[in-house]
C-alpha cells in the first residue's frame, strides 16, 4: 500500500510562495523548482500546483500576467503580493514551530540524542 505524502499537501502553499518570493514564474517552472531545489525529493504535479495558486490567487496573495513565449505562445506567470508576503512568514513560522515540536517529541519518545 503506497502511504500518501500528507507532509507534502500540507506544505504546498509554502513551497510554492517560497520560490514566488525569488522571481515570478508559471505553473511549470514552481514545480521545476521545487523538484531541482529538494534533489528530486518533492515532485508536485503540474494540477497540484495549478489547484494551489487559484486557491492562493483567490485570496490575494498573489496575482498574475501574461507575458509573450514564443512568436505566438502566451505563459501566465504568479507574482507574489505584499500580503502573500505576510501569509508566507506565517506560514515559514508555523511549519518551522511544528517540525521542531515533532522534532522534540520524536527524539524523547526514542531515546535519540541527535537531531531528525
Amino acid at each position: 500500500m503506497a502511504v500518501k505524502n500528507i507532509f507534502i499537501t500540507g506544505n504546498t502553499d509554502l513551497l510554492i510562495l517560497s520560490v514566488l518570493q525569488k522571481e515570478d514564474a508559471h505553473v511549470y517552472d514552481i514545480a521545476k523548482q521545487i523538484n531541482l531545489l529538494s534533489d528530486g525529493f518533492l515532485n508536485l504535479s503540474n494540477n497540484t500546483v495549478y489547484t494551489a495558486i487559484y486557491k492562493l490567487g483567490s485570496n490575494g496573495y498573489i496575482s498574475e500576467y501574461t507575458r509573450q513565449a514564443g512568436k505566438k505562445r502566451t505563459r501566465v506567470y504568479y507574482h507574489l503580493e505584499e500580503k502573500g508576503k505576510q501569509y508566507l512568514n506565517e506560514l515559514y513560522e508555523t511549519y518551522r514551530n511544528t517540525m521542531k515540536g515533532t522534532n522534540l517529541v520524536l527524539k524523547k519518545l526514542s531515546g535519540v540524542e541527535e537531531e531528525l
